[in-house]
């Protein structure tokens, strides 16, 4: 956990934007796999271990605006848990971590809503993404589950993200920590990519590295040489040569804060000649993203920038045609290049993304397309001092949506549908890095993972 003093300040910044009623914050429980004692890997809510820091299940956290109170819900451990799981810290000792004085049994939490609701007092909560803790929400508040969502806080929505894209010191330090982690997994990917390897190998090499840590992978891990499945998480095939090697990957931190780095290796060490110029044409991209990214700029601005150098790139090498520009103002350039520039990243791989997306990528100011392509922007709105960003374009060749565009005659003036029947079996290549925008600019997190062409060419063909 962090120092105490943060969560303090935490909740104190929340109070100070909510100003009345009862915030409620429900940590997560364990889920069974397939039998109530056999659960999957726990992970806490990352709103509930932001505010209150306690990575343990069946927990709960108040915060009552009003009378300036933090509670922290939950049980002890009693003999028969202490046999099973050893001596655990009491839930007083374990508050004050995260700097609350004041603890209660969890069947407690149902009082303190009840009489908050008597009173007249607003209950905020977050949009629950586990069925177990909607169900506990309308329980609490006396409602339909069905009607859950039409309660939720949108002050409190506002608040929480306000906070949590603005990462301190402290925060960045723990995202510089999982960029290591990934470093040695990427290098390790890059150096096993030789032909007649399974990808399952790779994988659990590189997963066996985050364990090795003590900590977990961030998001499962998407390793494939069938890059031009956007998140191919299957793991069976066996690398060839000629063929490109994407690997999308990350370690979360022991705090949980994660890291997101896709490298695309060509097997065996050697890029063709088509995949170099594919691959010079992301990298450059990929490049200028990151050099443009600073406060105030609207990232659907950097990530449209990133859009008609790709459209550029593939025209000079005879894929487009026509004015770049015009080419992505109609959305043609989708067809390589079909997904949004980046993310916000922090708790969470895809920050706060269980909040809503719309609320965390977008705002008054900023609305989300219904552009092909442009409509999976992730993170469109203006940038600010603190966030972290990836930067991850790419060009894929997708045969089903080649065809589809192709037989429905779309952008024929931008696109050489001819010339692409050489690259339908070419697969896909994405490069990215984990950004932070700065006062004055921009700092690439980590230790730099090779991704120029003589760089990743060296290390693979070793």
């Amino acid at each position: 956990m962090f120092d105490s003093k943060i969560y303090i300040q935490r909740r104190k910044r929340l109070k100070e934007s909510i100003q009345s009623g009862l915030i409620l914050f429900l940590g997560n429980e364990e889920s069974p796999m397939n039998y109530p004692q056999n659960p999957y890997h726990f992970r806490q809510d990352s709103s509930f271990l932001y505010f209150f820091g306690l990575d343990s299940p069946l927990l709960a956290g108040v915060i009552n605006v009003e009378e300036d109170k933090d509670i922290v819900f939950g049980d002890d451990v009693d003999i028969e848990d202490i046999i099973w799981m050893g001596f655990q810290p009491s839930l007083k000792d374990r508050a004050l971590e995260a700097g609350v004085e004041e603890t209660e049994p969890s069947n407690k939490v149902e009082e303190i809503v009840k009489v908050a609701i008597q009173q007249g007092k607003k209950v905020h909560f977050l949009p629950p993404y586990r069925s177990e803790v909607k169900l506990k929400i309308a329980q609490l508040l006396g409602l339909d589950p069905d009607t859950v969502k039409d309660n939720i806080s949108k002050d409190l929505i506002k608040a929480v993200v306000e906070q949590r894209s603005i990462k301190i010191d402290e925060e960045i330090e723990e995202m510089e920590r999982a960029q290591s982690i990934a470093y040695e997994m990427h290098t390790t990917a890059m150096r096993m990519a030789k032909p007649g390897v399974y990808e399952r190998e790779i994988v659990g090499k590189m997963e066996g590295i985050v364990l090795s840590y003590g900590c977990n992978i961030s998001f499962p891990t998407i390793l494939t040489i069938n890059g031009q499945i956007l998140h191919n998480h299957y793991h069976g095939n066996m690398l060839e040569e000629g063929r490109l090697l994407v690997n999308d990957s990350g370690a979360e931190s022991e705090l949980h804060y994660a890291s997101d780095i896709t490298r695309t290796v060509p097997v065996g060490g050697k890029f063709t000649q088509k995949q170099k110029e594919i691959y010079e044409i992301v990298l450059h991209a990929q490049e200028r993203a990151i050099q443009a990214i600073k406060p105030n700029i609207k990232y659907r601005d950097v990530h449209l920038q990133t859009a008609k150098i790709i459209a550029s790139g593939l025209k000079d090498i005879g894929l487009m045609k026509g004015d770049a520009e015009e080419a992505v103002k109609a959305g043609a350039h989708a067809l390589f290049f079909p997904h949004g520039l980046g993310h916000q990243i922090g708790l969470d791989v895809h920050d706060m993304e269980d909040i809503g997306e719309d609320h965390v990528g977008y705002d008054d100011k900023t609305k989300r397309s219904d552009q092909f392509g442009l409509a999976y922007l992730r993170m469109a709105r203006e940038l600010h001092p603190g966030f972290v960003m990836t930067a991850e374009p790419g060009i894929y060749f997708i045969p089903a949506l080649i065809d589809k565009w192709k037989d429905e005659g779309k952008f024929t003036d931008f696109i050489n549908y001819e010339q692409l029947e050489e690259y339908r079996d070419f697969g896909g290549i994405r490069i990215e890095d984990n950004i932070l925008v700065t006062e004055t600019g921009y700092r690439v997190l980590g230790k730099p993972i090779p991704k120029s062409v003589e760089e990743v060419e060296e290390i693979t063909a070793k």
